[in-house]
C-alpha cells in the first residue's frame, strides 16, 4: 500500500503500459483516474481493476481541463500524474513521413505535456508537493532510423522533464520519467512497420535481456517513482529497456 491516500491520473490508461501502471497504482492504494481517448477502452480497465474513467484528448486543452477539473472534484485534489498517453508515425524516410502525421505525434507526445502541467501544476504549488511522471523512450535517448520525428518527440519529452525538475523542485514537485523499449503494447506494430516473427527477432536481438517491457515492468518503476520512496528523486529519466541503451 505505497500509495494509501494518494490520488493519481493515469492518461493513455485504456490499454499497454498506462492500463498496467494504473492497475499497480490501484493495488497500492490510490485512487486513481483513468484517462484515454479511447473511452470504452477507459471504462473497460475500470470496470476490471476499478478507479473512474474519463475520455480525454491529451493533445486539446479543453479535454485536459476538464480532467483535471473532474479528478479535482471527485478526489480534492491530484497528488500524481503520469503522462502516459502517445503514438507515432509508422516508419519511414523522415521527409516522406506526413505533415498530419508530424503534427499530431507533436501534439500527443509534447504538448499534452505542457497542457497537463498548465492546467495542474497551480494546484500542486499550492499543496507545495506533487509528482509528475513522463513516459519518454528509449527512441529519445538511442534512436532508431526510419522514427525520427518520433525519437525527436521524446528527446523533447526527456529535456522537457529535466526542465520542469528544475523550475518545481522550489515548490516541492518532483519530475521524473521512464524509458521503456518496445513492449507488447498497442504501438508495437507501428514500431515494427509489420508484427512478424523476423521482425520481432531483429528488434529483440538489439535488447541485452532479449525481452520486450512489459505493463507490469512499467508499473514497477512507476510506483517507486511516484511514492515518497523517491521523495529524494527528481530529474531522472529511467531506462527500462533490458540494456538496449548501454
Amino acid at each position: 500500500m505505497r500509495l494509501d491516500g494518494k490520488t493519481a491520473i493515469v492518461t493513455g490508461a485504456g490499454s499497454g503500459f498506462g492500463a498496467g501502471i494504473a492497475r499497480r497504482f490501484l493495488a497500492e492504494g490510490a485512487q486513481v483516474m483513468i484517462a484515454d481517448i479511447n473511452g470504452d477502452a477507459a471504462r473497460a480497465v475500470a470496470a476490471e481493476y476499478g478507479g473512474v474513467a474519463q475520455h480525454a484528448d491529451v493533445s486539446d486543452g479543453d479535454s485536459v481541463g476538464a480532467m483535471i477539473d473532474r479528478a479535482t472534484e471527485l478526489f480534492g485534489s491530484v497528488d500524481i500524474l503520469v503522462n502516459n498517453a502517445g503514438t507515432t508515425h509508422l516508419p519511414a524516410a523522415m521527409e516522406d513521413v506526413s505533415e498530419v502525421d508530424f503534427d499530431r505525434v507533436f501534439a500527443v507526445n509534447c504538448k499534452s505535456v505542457y497542457l497537463a502541467a498548465r492546467a495542474l501544476v497551480p494546484q500542486m504549488k499550492a499543496r507545495n508537493s506533487g509528482a509528475i511522471l513522463n513516459i519518454a523512450s528509449t527512441a529519445g535517448v538511442s534512436p532508431r532510423p526510419r522514427l525520427n520525428w518520433y525519437n525527436a518527440s521524446k528527446g523533447w519529452m526527456i529535456t522537457a522533464t529535466k526542465a520542469m525538475a528544475v523550475e518545481l523542485a522550489p515548490f516541492g514537485i518532483r519530475v521524473n520519467a521512464l524509458n521503456p523499449v518496445a513492449g507488447e503494447t498497442p504501438l508495437l506494430k507501428s514500431f515494427l512497420g509489420e508484427d512478424t516473427p523476423e521482425m520481432r527477432a531483429k528488434f529483440l536481438a538489439t535488447i541485452p535481456l532479449g525481452r520486450f517491457s512489459t505493463p507490469e515492468d512499467l508499473a514497477n518503476a512507476a510506483l517507486y517513482l511516484c511514492s515518497d520512496e523517491a521523495s529524494m528523486i527528481t530529474g531522472v529519466c529511467m531506462e527500462v529497456d533490458g540494456g538496449r541503451c548501454i
